[in-house]
């Protein structure tokens, strides 16, 4: 996998057109593009296919679906027809959803378990009601989850950078991660709404198959600029990694 095809892009923008503008000005420089909620309840599937049309990136159809299993069912089910690369389901309470998600796919899409998001810190767990163990090991509650995905049959799960290596350790490299949550060195990584976040070269070697990196390259005064010094930088991580 060449570096580029690393990298996703998330069109978290609220306009069909801003985001088509982003699709031209990075479709040759990143790998794949993620179609949010907010984008696909304005803009609908026609935003796939604009992004098809480029011809440069796949699509990440990130709807992090959380609900009874049939509704999961029916509903990868119409994802599975879109032509998408990945889409998502939450690693909620229940096993019986992402077994659903696997089942509706069909083996036509990818199918993510979203473990913890990383916006999420071991205070929020608290005051949610999780198990002091797991709020002050998110490590633990992460790997509880993406047992569950695995067993359930998913290609593999998004996760924070922090985890990603503990993912592959138990997982094998086979076992697909996405991490958000990425900031480049250069930008000075500024977490934002997010609470954990690393570097793509510290990602990378840690094992991510695909980083989601947004605001350093959307707010970047170059997006395509800013697209390449992060290539730039993933292909530095894989040459360490094969010395």
């Amino acid at each position: 996998m060449q570096a580029k095809e690393r990298i996703i892009f998330p069109l978290d923008l609220p306009s069909f057109e801003e985001a088509n503008r982003y699709v031209r000005l990075l479709s040759d420089h990143v790998g794949m593009f993620k179609i949010g909620l907010e984008l696909f309840i304005r803009s609908g599937p026609g935003i796939i296919r604009t992004v098809a049309s480029e011809g440069g990136a796949g699509v990440f159809l990130d709807l992090k679906l959380h609900d009874i299993p049939e509704t999961v069912y029916r509903t990868v089910s119409v994802i599975a027809d879109l032509g998408v690369t990945f889409t998502t389901v939450h690693c909620g309470e229940s096993v019986k959803s992402l077994l659903a998600a696997v089942k509706g796919g069909g083996g036509k899409v990818h199918i993510l378990g979203v473990t913890i998001l990383t916006s999420v810190s071991p205070e929020d767990l608290h005051q949610s009601g999780y198990a002091k163990p797991f709020c002050s090991d998110l490590s633990g509650l992460v790997l509880k989850k993406a047992v569950m995905a695995k067993h359930a049959g998913c290609d593999g799960v998004v996760c924070s950078g922090l985890e990603v290596k503990m993912i592959k350790e138990h997982f094998g490299k086979s076992f697909i991660a996405v991490t958000p949550g990425i900031r480049p060195s250069w930008d000075g990584i500024k977490p934002d709404d997010q609470s954990r976040v690393v570097t793509p070269t510290q990602a990378i070697q840690d094992g991510a198959d695909y980083v989601v990196i947004g605001r350093p390259i959307r707010d970047a005064g170059n997006p395509a600029e800013a697209a390449r010094r992060i290539i730039g930088e993933i292909e530095e991580a894989l040459s360490r990694m094969d010395a």
